[in-house]
């Protein structure tokens, strides 16, 4: 089965950042998509940053020159280096793994469990 582990959320104060982690298992990561989600109470969950398996990534306009999505696909992990962080980027953040089957026009996505980020002085 698909597997996904968050790490790296906590508590951490306006201007400060962090590092997230999401290690994969039970496919084979190089051929994936990676992407960072996050959702805050009483809000849709939205699209951080995304990284295609050719390397291109893509970002909200909200985190752009703030956030780093990486992968390192020898690890089978992707990362979300988070700098400058402001109050408004609490969340959880959830890792999710994409996969489009061009056969059948389908995508297929698998979810991590979610990390908790909480940006508060």
């Amino acid at each position: 089965q698909m597997h996904l582990a968050e790490s790296g959320g906590g508590l951490v104060q306006p201007g400060g950042s962090l590092r997230l982690s999401c290690a994969a298992s039970g496919g084979i990561f190089s051929i994936y998509h990676m992407a960072w989600y996050r959702q805050a109470p009483g809000n849709q969950r939205e699209l951080v940053a995304r990284i295609a398996v050719d390397g291109i990534t893509n970002y909200a306009d909200s985190v752009k020159g703030r956030f780093t999505i990486s992968r390192d696909n020898a690890k089978n992990t992707v990362y979300l280096q988070m700098n400058s962080l402001k109050p408004e980027d609490t969340a959880i953040y959830y890792c999710n793994m994409g996969l489009l089957a061009s056969a059948s026009g389908l995508y297929y996505a698998y979810w991590g469990q979610g990390t908790q980020v909480t940006v508060s002085s």
